[in-house]
């Protein structure tokens, strides 16, 4: 498979891998600089030259892969091809020194909107601006109409939240809006804040009900929660299974109740998670 076409299928199946491209040829290697080999877990898709050279770069490569990308930052790997050379994976006598570039390539983070109100209007403006898969989820039409949102990037709009979206943004208006979470990508961010707490509710339980869920927010005061949870246990939902919900959402230190604030309080924290690359486990 060429590397270009294997690298769009990691992406489409959300598996995380790494670029290697041979970035610098000096004297004799097997490849020419611009060779490429993709990565992943457990396969690998074009070639860099074989030999100790190709599995020293897939070494690294999976030591990245299994560091979960902790640095996000590429690399570069210089070795020599002489039988006088440290080799673990056997002797390459080429003559030559090869330096190969090792990008990481994650996962595209998702994050998904449910309730367009005020605070999720302004939610979706900042989100909307970073390169993450975005699901605007409301039950009324009239919070997801274009006039409101604006178009998507490409659309010709030239205003709304979503004109110069950056994010891939996918807007769902449906009746019975916890519908919208078996779609959802594995490890999808799940921020709720509808204009019902009913249906706030429904969403809470469905999303601790469904597999792969990254986090869970919930917008409210405490006192909401503790109707919410007490209903949520009498539902059968585990104690354990609670702490994953976090509520209030955002971070701490921000005192104002407008919207726009509490958006950029609520961003703020979806942000930490993403680059943490791990669900929350715990409330704030």
């Amino acid at each position: 498979m060429d590397w270009v076409d294997a690298l769009q299928r990691l992406r489409a199946s959300r598996t995380p891998a790494v670029l290697v491209t041979v970035a610098m040829v000096r004297g004799h290697a097997p490849r020419n600089g611009g060779a490429k080999m993709v990565v992943s877990a457990d396969a690998a898709f074009g070639t860099v030259g074989g030999g100790n050279l190709e599995q020293t770069a897939l070494h690294r490569a999976r030591e990245l892969l299994a560091d979960g990308f902790a640095a996000a930052e590429p690399e570069l790997l210089t070795l020599t091809l002489s039988d006088k050379a440290v080799a673990d994976y056997g002797v390459q006598c080429c003559g030559g020194e090869v330096t190969m570039l090792l990008e990481p390539v994650p996962v595209v983070p998702a994050v998904a909107v449910f309730g367009l109100g005020h605070v999720g209007l302004e939610l979706a403006r900042i989100l909307a601006r970073q390169p993450i898969e975005l699901t605007l989820v409301d039950s009324r039409a009239e919070m997801l109409a274009p006039e409101r949102l604006g178009a998507a990037r490409g659309s010709g709009s030239g205003s709304g939240p979503l004109s110069d979206a950056v994010a891939t943004v996918v807007v769902r208006q449906l009746p019975v809006p916890e519908a919208a979470l078996a779609d959802l990508p594995t490890g999808a961010h799940v921020l709720v804040m509808t204009h019902d707490h009913v249906e706030d509710l429904a969403i809470v339980e469905s999303a601790l009900r469904t597999p792969g869920i990254g986090s869970i927010g919930l917008i409210g005061s405490r006192s909401k929660w503790a109707r919410f949870r007490a209903q949520l246990l009498a539902a059968g939902v585990a104690e354990d299974d609670l702490a994953r919900v976090s509520t209030p959402i955002g971070i701490d230190g921000i005192r104002s109740k407008e919207p726009a604030a509490i958006a950029v309080s609520v961003a703020a924290r979806v942000l930490q998670l993403v680059e943490a690359r791990v669900p929350e486990q715990s409330a704030r």
